[in-house]
This record gives C-alpha cells, structure tokens and sequence, in this order.
C-alpha cells in the first residue's frame, strides 16, 4: 500500500502540473485535493506509530488545498488560516526533536533575522498590490512559515543528519511556494504568471517534510 499511494502522488502531481503549466483550471481543481491524500496515505503506511501532530499538519494543509480552489478573497483567506495550522503542527512535530541546548543562540538569531528581514522584502515588493484587510494577517501567516523552517534546522542543528536536512529542504521550498502563490494571486506584474511553479515547490516540499520525518 505504501508503494501504492507513493505512485498515487506522483501521477496526481504530475497531472495537475501538466494542468498548472497549461492553465486548465478544471484539471488543476479534479486533481489538487488528491496530492496531499495521497502523501497522507504514503505516511501512514510507512511508519509504525503515526504522530498526531504529523497527521494534523497533513490534514490542515489538504483542507487548505481545498478551501484554496474557489475564487473570492474570503476563501483565500480561510485557505490561508487553514495553512496557518498545518504549519504550527509541523512545527510541533519539530520540536519533539529539538534540544536547544545544542542550538547556539547565534544560530537562533541569525535565522530570525534572515526570515524576517526576507518577509519584510517580499511584503514590501507586494504592498502596493494587496488588499489592506489581508496585508497583516499575510505577514503574519509568512512569518509563522518562517518559524517553522527555523524549528526544522533547529531540529538539524540538534542532531545533523540526511533525512533532518531533508525536511529542511522541504519546508523551505513550502516557504518558497507560498511567496510565489502571493505574487501569482495578487501581483498582476508578476513574471509568474501559472501556477506551476507554486505547486512544483509546494507537491515537493511537503513531500520532503514527510519523507524526513518517515526515515527517523
């Protein structure tokens, strides 16, 4: 069954990038809510002992997917919140392994700085295209995702290794997924212009994030 669902993901994630680069939005729409059902299958077939905060993470994000698919401000914002708690889940399911006596505190420092200082630079390249009702609580959102790629390296730094570096990468290309998502929704400038990109990072990166916390 784990092999299964593995093959699942990546048919599904292929067709709804092929659908994404070609613009179909029927397609893109059929497909999205199988990619992260099927990363969720593939995670409970290959552990043992499935972690709540795992299973909640994975839960939240595919409820974002689908509350991400209808048009209008007001889904986009519950997509976001929904997004929003699948990452402090992740970011749980982090902090588990973390032991920040090992993490120097300039390693601390230096991380939120970069998240920040970089929130504060896409925020002000997006300001002039944002609604005003959604500008704080979309910093804030990014932030969070900023916390929780900073407890996934805290998470490395504790005790380095393959599969901790893998769901580093992971949860950066999620960070990089959803800076694209904001300037493809509402920055009509934007060079992006498809969705491709923003669920090419996206498909990978929580598929990253599960496969290193599968290998522990």
């Amino acid at each position: 069954m784990k092999q299964i669902s593995i093959i699942l993901f990546i048919i599904v994630t292929a067709i709804h990038l092929f659908a994404s680069l070609k613009k179909n939005k029927k397609i893109r729409n059929i497909s999205k809510p199988f990619i992260l059902l099927s990363l969720f299958l593939f995670y409970i077939f290959s552990v043992d002992k499935p972690q709540p905060s795992v299973i909640l993470a994975l839960l939240f994000s595919w409820i974002g997917d689908l509350l991400l698919i209808p048009p209008g401000l007001k889904w986009f914002t519950a997509g976001g919140i929904s997004f929003m708690i699948s990452h402090f889940f992740f970011a749980l399911s982090y902090l588990k392994e973390i032991d920040f006596n090992r993490v120097n505190i300039l390693y601390i420092v230096v991380l939120v700085l970069f998240y920040m200082i970089s929130v504060y630079y896409i925020f002000d390249k997006l300001k002039p295209h944002l609604p005003e009702s959604i500008f704080i609580p979309m910093v804030l959102y990014l932030l969070i995702n900023g916390m929780m790629n900073c407890f996934a390296i805290f998470r490395y730094i504790t005790s380095p290794s393959l599969y901790r570096l893998i769901t580093v990468a992971g949860a950066l290309l999620f960070f990089i997924s959803d800076t694209c998502l904001f300037f493809v929704r509402f920055d009509k400038n934007s060079k992006l212009k498809t969705h491709f990109l923003i669920m090419l990072t996206y498909s990978i990166g929580e598929f990253l994030i599960v496969l290193g916390l599968i290998l522990k």
